[in-house]
């Protein structure tokens, strides 16, 4: 891989972890993390107003980490990718492990 190509790698590697920066980024992620959601069923879960909701999903729509489709009246959301909960899980055990230790 060619230097530029490798910038470029990290630049994308950073701006996907900007979704991880956010607790109520994680907590749609977590909740995503089996089935596809309707921005209904999220705002139950969640107890957040639908701007707040949409707000966070249009930022990782842009990344690339949910995908949408609409259904009816209703705009459903899932992952991508799989892989994006393992990343989550890693991360999640990693503090685990630091809450052990202290």
């Amino acid at each position: 891989m060619k230097t530029k190509d490798i910038k470029e790698v990290y630049t994308m590697h950073a701006e996907l972890c900007k979704v991880f920066s956010n607790p109520i980024r994680l907590e749609i992620l977590d909740l995503l993390r089996y089935k596809e959601l309707s921005v209904t069923e999220l705002i139950k879960k969640t107890s957040l107003s639908q701007a707040n909701i949409s707000q966070h999903l249009s930022i990782m729509k842009a990344k690339g980490i949910v995908s949408s489709r609409r259904n009816g009246k209703n705009i459903c959301y899932k992952l991508t990718n799989k892989k994006i909960i393992k990343a989550f899980y890693i991360i999640r055990e990693v503090l685990a492990e630091r809450f052990e230790k202290s």
